[in-house]
């Protein structure tokens, strides 16, 4: 998920940034903060939940996966999988699953936590969610909570390459910020709420560090989101912004429970790759 920002960035722009630029300071950044990432927000996120974002919802109460009597046996894909929680909450009801991110030290939280953990565990798998090193029509399930999607500059070719792995009547879902955050700062407080820069700015956030590049997120309209995952051959199905929980008062970044009751904080994307009949 979107971090708080490190404290010794010298500078904030907006500017443009590729793939190629955004994947190294990306794999880089989360390489550093592995640890300290699992350590802060390890309790809030579990050992083998699916939280969908910082607001807290699981997927025990969202229920974006539909009926989850029918995931054992599916083969299922969690892409920027981080610390493999969403994973090994499918592989607790019997899927079989791989999950992936972009940086090794992360994959070695994930470790962490599979030793510590009684249930089963996932494969773990380093890759570019751009680039899956897996075959095409592999998954029945292919899903992230705020993985990947927001730190890459390609999203229309993740979409792509997402759609290629998953099998006719396959399940894409996913997690990311929502796209109204970007107009506003991202501060949990008053300062918060006031709109201060264009929802149709799609400039990337770059942190540079000695003159490169040291974090990126992308942002993406509604709309251009939506047109992605359509170009990619998906069918939509759904579109959940959730609601701030009353029973959660923690801050995470610029996520609060008083920015949470004004405007949705995240957005998650839910479709289907069309069955061959």
């Amino acid at each position: 998920m979107t971090q708080d920002r490190p404290d010794a960035v010298t500078a904030f722009p907006r500017r443009e940034s590729g793939q190629q630029e955004t994947v190294t300071a990306n794999r880089s950044w989360w390489d550093r903060e592995a640890e300290d990432y699992l350590d802060e927000h390890g309790e809030f996120l579990g050992d083998a939940d699916l939280v969908w974002g910082p607001e807290g919802w699981t997927e025990e109460e969202l229920q974006v996966l539909g009926d989850p009597a029918r995931l054992p046996g599916c083969d299922v894909l969690e892409f920027g999988g981080g610390a493999a929680q969403g994973g090994r909450w499918f592989a607790s009801r019997g899927a079989r699953v791989v999950s992936s991110d972009l940086s090794r030290e992360m994959l070695r939280t994930a470790g962490r936590l599979d030793r510590r953990s009684s249930g089963p565990a996932p494969a773990l798998v380093q890759a570019d969610a751009t680039r899956l090193p897996f075959a095409s029509e592999a998954f029945d399930v292919v899903f992230s909570a705020y993985g990947a999607t927001p730190f890459v500059a390609d999203s229309a070719g993740l979409m792509a390459e997402l759609a290629r792995v998953l099998r006719p009547g396959g399940l894409l879902a996913f997690s990311t910020s929502h796209p109204i955050r970007w107009a506003f700062p991202d501060l949990p407080d008053e300062t918060g709420l006031t709109a201060t820069g264009s929802y149709f700015d799609e400039t990337p956030y770059v942190e540079d560090v000695g003159g490169r590049a040291s974090y990126v997120e992308h942002h993406r309209t509604m709309g251009h989101r939506i047109a992605e995952i359509l170009d990619a051959g998906l069918v939509l199905r759904a579109v959940h912004e959730p609601e701030w929980p009353a029973d959660n008062e923690s801050v995470w970044g610029g996520w609060s429970p008083l920015r949470g009751s004004r405007f949705p904080g995240t957005a998650i994307f839910l479709a289907t790759r069309p069955s061959r009949d």
